[in-house]
């Protein structure tokens, strides 16, 4: 470990080179809900698209074409994950992705939060979540049946997780690193 402190850092964007620039805009522009906030060339053959759900983010993600193909990985260990708000979020994702054709949709219950894993059309892993109101040490996957309400998908994670060591709720998991983080500065 450094001596030194260091800044906090918080992502703002990924970059991923495509191929078909047009139908992965395609899908998280008209899937997702994403929008292009800037479009143009780069070099002599290449294009790079900006997107962007969040009006204090320019981008929060650049496409870039005429990259080399990439291998990828199975979807839960080379993806991005993007949080968003409520169950009923990920409710209306799942069916904007069944209403897309969308084959392969994983839902998992994690304990910590609750997300759907899927590819896009050039097989990027892609998660989308919402937190949990609960701490449990990770790795933790367990199903996930979004047809469930809220209170019931809450209990039973609560059930399923309440006996784990680092069960907690969130908030006080949450207070504990910061000051985690801020001894580990002060110390430096």
């Amino acid at each position: 470990m450094p001596n030194s402190p260091t800044a906090r850092l918080s992502l703002s964007h990924a970059t991923v080179a495509v191929r078909d620039l047009d139908a992965m805009l395609d899908f998280y522009c008209g899937v997702l809900g994403f929008a292009v906030t800037n479009r143009g060339t780069v070099g002599d053959e290449g294009e790079m698209a900006f997107i962007s759900q969040d009006p204090a983010e320019h981008h929060q993600m650049v496409f870039v074409s005429g990259g080399p193909e990439t291998e990828h990985q199975f979807v839960m260990a080379d993806h991005m994950a993007f949080r968003t708000g409520s169950l009923d979020d990920l409710r209306a994702i799942g069916a904007s992705l069944d209403e897309a054709g969308i084959e392969g949709v994983i839902p998992i219950n994690h304990g910590n939060a609750w997300s759907l894993y899927f590819n896009d059309p050039e097989g990027n892993g892609l998660e989308c979540f919402v937190d949990s109101p609960f701490h449990v040490a990770q790795p933790f996957a367990d199903g996930l049946d979004l047809s469930a309400d809220d209170a019931a998908i809450e209990a039973d994670t609560r059930a399923k997780i309440q006996d784990d060591e680092e069960f907690q709720p969130l908030t006080d998991w949450q207070l504990a690193f910061r000051a985690r983080l801020d001894g580990d500065q002060a110390e430096a």
